[in-house]
């Protein structure tokens, strides 16, 4: 049975009790994505995890109890069925976006860019941003408890050979979260960059590389990469801090990383 999606859902909280918080999380079929809605699951908020992955969601949802749904970022007609779900779920008030939804694709120099992966890259990395922010802005501001927060990447910040069109979109991502500090100071919308270095998850790397060897050699000596589970214990702390408390900017490495291009690497690790 369908629900009436102009009319916020009960909440099922204990009569006495604050309703749980609620959240949209972006790139939810694996890695960062995946770990930061089984974390703010485990923290009792209301997730509706997104990813175009349909059989991957369906696993995290038996697995976690959250609500899923089929998403492309970089579609309006999948952005504007996100809305109205979100909506059928939660009303019309929503606590929290969480843009993991990215990626990074091939490593060519600058001088031989593929300009299909720079235009991909762009296309989910920060139009796909701008597309759901634009979209559930008015829900975080109609909660009077909200926050964007955007999981950027070290490459935002610090150029490295082989990276510049990761470079380029993460750089534009990190501009969009500072832009809309600015734009939204004075009301209760929170705006919040997690930047991660070296995380070692099963897939960042086979993507962009496109072969296993290459992708498990990126952490070929590397005494402990960060894990996804690392991001999202960073990504809980700022959602669940004090709404007066605003993380601006968390860069997060392993410690063996002193730079995006510098990993202290050991034989036999």
């Amino acid at each position: 049975m369908t629900s009436d999606a102009s009319a916020p859902v009960p909440s099922s909280a204990p009569c006495g009790a604050a309703a749980p918080l609620t959240a949209v999380v972006t790139g939810a079929s694996s890695g960062i994505g995946r770990a930061t809605a089984a974390r703010l699951v485990a923290d009792g908020w209301r997730v509706l995890a997104v990813a175009r992955r349909e059989g991957r969601l369906a696993e995290l949802a038996a697995e976690t109890g959250c609500e899923v749904l089929s998403v492309d970022v970089t579609s309006d007609a999948s952005v504007d069925a996100l809305v109205a779900r979100a909506r059928e779920l939660f009303g019309e008030s929503l606590n929290a976006v969480v843009h993991v939804a990215g990626g990074a694709l091939g490593v060519e120099p600058a001088a031989e860019a593929d300009l299909e992966k720079w235009q991909g890259m762009y296309d989910i990395n920060v139009l796909g941003a701008v597309r759901v922010t634009r979209a559930l802005l008015p829900a975080l501001r109609a909660s009077g408890r909200g926050d964007l927060l955007f999981v950027t990447s070290v490459a935002g910040h610090e150029a490295y050979p082989g990276g510049s069109g990761y470079n380029a979109a993460k750089a534009g991502e990190h501009m969009l979260a500072n832009a809309l500090r600015l734009e939204l100071n004075g009301e209760k919308v929170r705006v919040i960059e997690i930047a991660p270095g070296m995380v070692h998850t099963e897939e960042f790397s086979l993507v962009r590389l496109g072969d296993q060897d290459k992708a498990d050699a990126v952490y070929d000596g590397v005494e402990n990469p960060l894990t996804a589970e690392d991001c999202a214990d960073v990504i809980s702390y700022a959602l669940n801090a004090p709404h007066h408390v605003n993380l601006d900017l968390v860069m997060v490495r392993p410690l063996a990383q002193a730079a995006a291009h510098r990993v202290a690497r050991h034989q036999g690790v």
